[in-house]
């Protein structure tokens, strides 16, 4: 077995216009140099960031005094001192102030070593930080989804006019319980997803419409819920005032890529007729191109 492996974070926090919480959160980053941002993508429409760690982790060593998990931790705990949910305000639904941490093992790395500093993290949030905390994939006992969290938590609902996430969650009281922390959730804070889990890709495939229920009609045939590519979760969400976007995660690339789904809407939709122009991307981002529907689609 190896004494060393690679290991990947990936951070969504609920904040994108406050630049003076991004810092602070950077900043926080910075504390542990072992750990290195790999990529920041910021989206104001949807107010949130994303940002990929990366850093090596001695496989002989305990979860607890990982570079990785340190530096997540710090960038965790920036981001509750400078970002109040109750104040926040966006076009893409989250959970809490931070509202998703996910562990990837990479090279020598296993999923049961990504899996245990992803509990580790968790726990320090739950405990010390008294943040509800909620376990997914191989860090959850029963491999529970992220998707399952989600939708008993309220949060593919918009609960504010105009497709808009606002303020803290709508009930305190948590169910299901947490697996860690408090048994509610602060409105200020809200609760964080946390969890483990093989590579998975991320695409924003834009729409150059506003009609929003088209955009989920195409989320609903992409996604293997709805019918459509296995191993695809997608929503339809809007995205500023002139365009929609089909956010997707792709959870097993190798199987499913992003050629696949950028052209499902395509071949799926010739009947009637649209013009669709897609490219694929890289890691982490939007799709190089753009999709026109026509009306008659909608």
């Amino acid at each position: 077995m190896l004494k060393s492996m690679l290991a990947c974070c990936k951070l969504y926090i609920s904040e994108s216009r406050n630049s003076l919480a991004l810092e602070s959160i950077e900043l926080a980053a910075k504390l542990y140099p072992e750990a290195v941002v790999i990529n920041k993508f910021k989206d104001e429409a949807y107010n949130r960031v994303g940002y990929t760690l990366v850093s090596s982790f001695d496989t002989t060593s305990s979860p607890d005094v990982a570079p990785l998990k340190n530096a997540v931790l710090s960038m965790v705990n920036a981001a509750f001192e400078s970002i109040n949910l109750e104040l926040h305000s966006g076009t893409h639904p989250r959970l809490g102030v931070v509202d998703h941490i996910c562990f990837h093992p990479l090279v020598g790395d296993s999923l049961d070593q990504a899996a245990g500093i992803a509990k580790s993290v968790a726990a320090d949030i739950g405990h010390k930080l008294q943040v509800p905390t909620f376990l997914y994939g191989a860090a959850h006992e029963g491999g529970r989804t992220l998707d399952s969290i989600r939708r008993e938590l309220g949060y593919f609902k918009p609960n504010s006019a105009g497709n808009l996430w606002a303020g803290g969650l709508r009930s305190e009281l948590l169910h299901p319980k947490s697996d860690a922390g408090p048994l509610q959730s602060a409105p200020t804070k809200g609760v964080v997803a946390i969890g483990a889990t093989r590579w998975v890709d991320n695409y924003n495939v834009p729409i150059q419409s506003t009609d929003i229920k088209a955009a989920r009609r195409i989320a609903r045939r992409l996604s293997e819920r709805g019918g459509g590519l296995k191993s695809v979760q997608a929503m339809g969400l809007a995205h500023g005032e002139a365009m929609a976007e089909v956010a997707c995660n792709l959870l097993d690339p190798s199987r499913v890529g992003a050629d696949q789904a950028a052209n499902l809407p395509k071949s799926d939709l010739n009947h009637q007729n649209p013009k669709v122009k897609t490219t694929i991307p890289g890691i982490d981002g939007r799709l190089s191109g753009q999709m026109w529907f026509s009306k008659k689609w909608a």
